[in-house]
């Protein structure tokens, strides 16, 4: 499923991410944190977005573990020990233009590419509070396939949560008329993409080398997951959203912490193994106008694969974890599987949503597109959890 086809199949819809934008125009708009503090909107401000009161009272209740399940289960006891790793954006950083906002389309060069792999652009959001000489987490939060960074800015609030919580995030473009993500191990344009993007943040900002994370939804999980295997020294811990997999020839430089989300109905990426038949809808990666399934545009394996179970224990095996999953009821529909035991504490953790769809669980913009993703369940938050996760796993050196 690597190479120049679509290998995630994403989300969203077959009329592309322009659609996406016009169908929730009147209904909500994202804001993120803007220069001195200012929030700016996406899109238009009378529109609405998810609520901030919901997100607090979630983060509050996830940080007080006052719901059972939330915080996460085998979280390292040692991370408040593992110190800040400055990058040199915190000591001689890298000089770039002033008058960048969230929605400036930062571009980065990418050596050894050429032709439109040469250069490529991402979204980043830094939080009022980032300050030039402490070092602040980071993460790269990876679109779907056809979504592109600017819907997904919408789909994830991981810039609004990271404003409150003091990360950056950016959020970088896939390649391609149809936004997308080759997930290839080795000479992928888009591995050597986020290489790059990570020596660039980390030479223009402050960054703490050992609290940088990786997440993405369905063709940006698949991306997610091959990150897990190419960066492993340099990402601390990944979360794969509707499309964890198990990349042929993973072999990381240590064990990396996992914590996923899936939906049991993902007509897309599903939860039974391969792709859904949604994905047949999809639009074409050469941007023709023609749907996946009649351009050919589909892998012939792409009906088989294991399932998200099975992914997800491949996983906690290459992370040496204990055989055993302890299974917990989170809420009415969200049952975890976690794995512990595992070196480097290198735990992974499944979140699996009943009747679930091919979805960010408690996004607003995701519930609002249901009828084209399915059913986006709202008991918990993927953000709270997957930054709850992150802060419990920052990059420690594995015991072999």
């Amino acid at each position: 499923m690597n190479g120049p086809g679509p290998p995630g199949y994403e989300v969203m819809i077959a009329g592309g991410s322009d659609t996406v934008l016009d169908h929730t125009r009147a209904a909500r708009s994202r804001r993120l944190p803007g220069a001195h503090g200012r929030d700016r909107a996406l899109v238009d401000p009378g529109s609405t977005m998810r609520h901030r009161t919901v997100l607090t009272s979630f983060a509050a209740i996830v940080a007080a573990g006052l719901i059972a399940g939330i915080a996460p289960a085998g979280a390292a006891p040692t991370a408040a020990k593992v110190k800040a790793r400055p990058s040199t954006g915190c000591t001689a950083p890298q000089q770039f233009e002033a008058n960048r906002t969230p929605d400036t389309q930062v571009q980065v060069a990418v050596p050894g590419q050429t032709g439109e792999y040469a250069t490529r652009w991402y979204y980043e959001a830094v939080p009022s509070t980032a300050s030039a000489t402490k070092p602040a987490p980071l993460i790269v939060d990876l679109h779907g396939y056809s979504e592109g960074a600017t819907v997904h800015r919408l789909m994830s609030a991981l810039p609004t949560l990271g404003e409150r919580e003091g990360f950056i995030t950016v959020t970088p473009q896939g390649q391609g008329p149809v936004p997308r993500w080759d997930t290839a191990l080795k000479n992928s344009p888009d591995v050597a993409f986020i290489g790059a993007l990570l020596d660039q943040v980390e030479a223009q900002r402050c960054i703490d080398l050992n609290r940088v994370y990786v997440a993405g939804l369905s063709n940006g999980a698949f991306m997610t997951s091959a990150m897990a295997c190419v960066y492993a020294d340099r990402f601390a811990a990944a979360a794969p959203v509707a499309g964890i997999q198990t990349p042929k020839g993973c072999k990381p430089a240590r064990p990396v912490p996992v914590v996923t989300f899936h939906g049991t109905a993902d007509g897309f990426v599903s939860y039974t193994g391969g792709l859904g038949k949604d994905a047949l809808n999809l639009p074409a990666a050469d941007g023709s106008g023609k749907k996946l399934g009649e351009a050919g545009g589909l892998p012939k394996e792409a009906s088989n694969g294991p399932t998200v179970p099975e992914a997800t224990k491949a996983w906690a095996k290459r992370n040496g974890c204990a055989t055993t999953v302890q299974r917990t009821k989170v809420t009415s529909d969200v049952t975890r599987f976690a794995y512990s035991g595992c070196k480097g504490r290198a735990d992974v953790q499944l979140y699996r949503v009943t009747d679930g769809g091919h979805t960010w669980p408690g996004s607003e913009f995701s519930k609002s597109v249901g009828s084209l993703v399915g059913r986006t369940t709202m008991t918990i938050d993927a953000d709270a959890i997957m930054w709850k996760f992150f802060q419990a796993h920052p990059l420690v050196a594995a015991k072999r």
